[in-house]
């Protein structure tokens, strides 16, 4: 999905380059698994590639997207393995590579909003994409534009656009200070349009119900947007303290201290919110204030204690091996996001001397970290199939990924033009490993028995996705800043 979020007619979407989060803002760089993670980004991009395109199998691509309807919508990324540019789970991709920047800043050193009240939301239709497996750079499918408007609300695309916006102001703020404050400008703009004209996202966009279909509504994305813009906001202008009330006044009411979640997704974000607010000081809050930001605490450290297995009953299912299992298709988006959590919170706990407490006793910030160390480790091979789900890092890691690009020759070899039909039997169909490796992608993974198959149609397991690999980012800065890396230096 493209981003980011500037009216066409000053910056076009495509100047968003997720590259720029890569070594201008590392002072510790974990050489080998960090640089691999953002070339998957680099396979990911549409549009025109830039002079420093490090994926040379990729090429320019959907070069007239928005053609149609009179928008420039060219640029951004594919957020998996087919060719549609939806805005939802890109943006959330966004927001957690700016956390990861953000919270590991000792570590680590196609949505166009063209009007106030219009977010380009989605190009390319899933249902017509998936009747053809062709490489980006020569599609015949559909390009159709999706818009978010007063007529066609989609609070989960604005909102989640909002907190990409806002978390990525603060990245920004310091390198790039005037596009700071323009991203920060947007933010309030799309945050006003998306709270008062709200709709569900998966009722307004054609087929997006087959893909990304929004099981918990919009209320939690809200929130997730509304406490970005707070800690985007609140130490530069304390004017900004409507969004802290909002944050306060709607927890209750959209669930953010009343649900005990155990699952954080590009879906499902109250984990998140509630973990950013239980972090928040309470220097100079009011006693209702402190006790909603307490019950956004507990909720928090219910998530976190399930990961951990410290809960008396509702925790988080296990494989043998000891991953953190939630469900079948693409589990490790699970992981990735929990593990995020998981370190966040650690940091926040030593910084503070205090500890996590847990139905079944207390866990310290380094018994955390360690854990979290556990969950990388079986990521990339020490699990009981031996495989690194990390394309690119160790010899185990799988060969047939679910990736159009990736399973083709490389457009820049052959220029011919490869129909519907030519391209399932030569490319989909074929059983021997992809042409091309998908650098830095982290597959869907294994299922409850720890079990994986390695094999293009089994897309529950092996395709990769954005929001996977992003998580990954700050957690490998932050561990090869603490030296924790025992297996993984010995990978290649």
């Amino acid at each position: 999905m493209q981003l980011l979020f500037i009216t066409s007619q000053t910056l076009h979407s495509s100047h968003f380059d997720i590259s720029a989060f890569s070594l201008s803002h590392f002072s510790i760089f974990s050489i080998l698994r960090l640089r691999r993670c953002l070339l998957y980004f680099e396979a990911q991009r549409s549009g025109r590639l830039p002079h420093n395109q490090r994926v040379r199998w990729r090429h320019h691509s959907s070069l007239t997207d928005g053609l149609e309807q009179g928008v420039d919508l060219v640029g951004g990324y594919y957020d998996a393995g087919d060719n549609v540019k939806f805005g939802l789970p890109m943006a959330y991709t966004i927001t957690l590579l700016s956390w990861s920047v953000i919270e590991f800043e000792d570590e680590i050193s196609a949505a166009a909003h063209t009007h106030p009240h219009v977010l380009w939301a989605q190009v390319g239709n899933g249902d017509t994409d998936h009747l053809y497996w062709q490489w980006p750079e020569d599609m015949t499918t559909s390009r159709r534009a999706y818009r978010v408007d007063e007529k066609n609300p989609r609070t989960e695309v604005a909102a989640e656009t909002v907190a990409a916006m806002a978390a990525a102001s603060i990245v920004f703020r310091k390198t790039k200070p005037q596009y700071s404050e323009l991203l920060l400008e947007h933010a309030h703009q799309l945050f006003e349009f998306g709270d008062k004209y709200r709709g569900k996202y998966d009722e307004s966009i054609e087929g997006v119900k087959g893909y990304y279909l929004s099981t918990s509504g919009y209320k939690d994305e809200l929130l997730w947007g509304s406490i970005w813009l707070y800690k985007a906001t609140d130490d530069i202008n304390n004017n900004y303290n409507n969004y802290f009330n909002y944050l306060i006044e709607n927890g209750e009411a959209f669930g953010g201290t009343t649900w005990a979640i155990t699952e954080f997704s590009w879906d499902v974000k109250y984990a998140g919110v509630q973990l950013l607010a239980a972090m928040l000081p309470t220097e100079g809050k009011t006693k209702e204030e402190k006790q909603t930001l307490q019950e956004y605490k507990s909720k928090a450290e219910h998530f976190l204690c399930a990961c951990l297995n410290m809960n008396n009953s509702t925790n988080v299912k296990r494989t043998p091996g000891g991953l953190l299992y939630t469900r079948r298709w693409n589990n490790m988006q699970y992981v990735a996001g929990a593990l995020i959590l998981l370190a966040a919170y650690s940091d926040h706990l030593r910084s503070t001397n205090q500890m996590l407490h847990c139905h079944k006793g207390s866990v310290g910030p380094t018994e955390i970290l360690s854990f979290v160390v556990s969950q990388i480790e079986y990521i990339m091979g020490s699990n009981p199939m031996g495989v690194s789900y990390l394309v690119g890092y160790r010899p185990t890691y799988p060969k047939r990924v679910h990736h159009r690009g990736a399973s083709a020759t490389s457009y820049r070899d052959s220029k011919v033009f490869v129909g519907c039909m030519q391209s399932y039997h030569s490319w989909l169909k074929h059983n021997g490993s992809n042409p091309n490796d998908l650098v830095g992608a982290l597959v869907g993974g294994p299922g409850l028995k720890d079990q994986f198959r390695d094999s293009r149609y089994n897309f529950a397991q092996i395709e990769a996705c954005t929001y996977n690999t992003s998580p990954l980012v700050g957690i490998f800065a932050k561990l090869h800043a603490l030296g924790n890396v025992n297996e993984l230096q010995r990978g290649k």
